[in-house]
């Protein structure tokens, strides 16, 4: 019986060396969670029960239990490394088979999936909505443009500023504005927008001064490459802020492009909004000029949200979502199976995975350009090999010991 009880015990201390080497092996592995020995003592039954004097018949190996704390996170320069600051995994799928992973070590295959290493599709919600998880594909072609819409004018038009007049002294209109002259108008500025196939057409805007100067009433016209498209009066109060109410809107007019396209909105306008403009005592200044078209665009890089919302910058300024990452859950992590490749499948001891998104109740926040690393403690896992050790050699005495005893009987004679 002592054989045996040794022998039990060998083969506890060995199975604890196995899961602490796999451990410390497994020290640098992205999402990998470590595991523990777990042991129970045997007794030998009889149909009555155990006796009081039972002397126990040795160990067993009860469970390798693993422990899915959180790991380091550690930062890098790939936005589509992603580590989970929470409870949750990540959905990754091949022939149709779905496995669940901490592993936020991610690429884009040649058909622009998101994929690990060995090639599994990250699944995610689609863009435009839905509930089911699917693969999340990044936009390779180009970003569609926009048509200039809107435009914002924060200028300061100078109180001090005459009328232009003409070689005579003659003070100038509004009907007398030639862009081309500079003489027949104060001030001017430009910019540039878009049409609706992201062709760039120059755009200037130029300042009258009305007569009389003290009636703080200016004029002006918008031209696109030199024709006219549309003008407005703006008046100003006593205290240089703008008079809206006595102002007329400025609002550009599609005048015809060649190329088919069509600027401004479905009505073929765009408003001018100089709200926040100004009249003082000086020089006449551009303070923000801005429009919302853009041309096309190129994909530049990919972002990941702290929701799991994966968007797509392009060249032209625009940001597109292209889905966001879905992360499972189980009532009972450690019921699921390790199959290899720092992944794990669902089983009947974890329960179904319940299905939800980064932020959402039970489910913790994505880093994007991180990952979770191991969460092995090597030093912890060093004291493990010592104690093993030495429980192996403890056994092994006791085998020694109970051989040195069977050896002493057989000697009697």
């Amino acid at each position: 019986m002592p054989f045996n009880i040794g022998l039990t015990g060998l083969n506890a201390a060995s199975q604890d060396l196995e899961v602490t080497g796999h451990n410390v092996a497994n020290a640098s592995t992205a999402g990998f969670k470590g595991s523990r020995a777990e042991f129970a003592d045997v007794f030998a039954l009889s149909y009555t029960g155990v006796s009081k004097t039972a002397t126990g018949s040795g160990v067993r190996l009860a469970d390798v239990a693993q422990q899915f704390t959180q790991g380091d996170i550690e930062y890098t320069d790939n936005n589509l490394d992603l580590a989970i600051n929470g409870q949750g995994f990540y959905m990754v799928e091949r022939d149709g088979v779905v496995e669940y992973t901490r592993a936020g070590q991610f690429k884009v295959d040649k058909e622009g999936y998101i994929v690990n290493s060995s090639g599994q599709r990250l699944q995610g919600y689609p863009a435009e909505g839905g509930v089911t998880p699917e693969d999340i594909q990044l936009t390779t072609g180009e970003s569609a443009p926009k048509a200039t819409t809107a435009i914002d004018a924060l200028v300061n038009l100078n109180s001090d500023a005459a009328p232009p007049t003409d070689d005579a002294g003659t003070i100038l209109g509004p009907g007398d504005i030639d862009p081309a002259d500079p003489e027949t108008y104060n001030d001017s500025t430009s910019l540039t927008v878009y049409d609706s196939l992201g062709a760039e057409h120059d755009l200037s805007l130029v300042f009258q001064r009305q007569d009389p100067p003290d009636s703080r009433q200016w004029h002006v016209k918008a031209y696109l490459e030199g024709s006219e498209v549309g003008a407005a009066d703006l008046e100003f109060n006593a205290d240089g802020t703008l008079n809206a109410g006595a102002s007329t809107p400025l609002t550009i007019t599609d005048p015809g492009l060649p190329n088919g396209a069509t600027l401004g909105d479905a009505a073929g306008e765009i408003a001018v909004d100089f709200g926040d403009s100004t009249q003082y005592g000086d020089k006449f200044s551009v303070t923000e000029l801005e429009q919302d078209g853009y041309a096309t665009g190129q994909l530049v890089d990919v972002s990941v949200e702290s929701d799991g919302t994966v968007f797509a910058r392009f060249t032209n300024g625009a940001n597109r979502a292209l889905g966001q990452v879905a992360l499972a859950n189980f009532d009972n992590p450690q019921g699921l199976q390790p199959v290899g490749g720092t992944n794990w499948a669902e089983t009947a001891e974890s329960g179904q995975p319940l299905l939800g998104r980064a932020g959402d109740s039970n489910f913790g926040l994505i880093q994007g350009g991180a990952y979770e690393a191991s969460n092995v403690d090597i030093a912890e896992q060093l004291v493990n090999l010592i104690t093993a050790q030495r429980n192996y050699q403890a056994n092994a005495q006791v085998i020694s010991t109970a051989d040195t005893i069977t050896q002493t009987i057989i000697n009697i004679r």
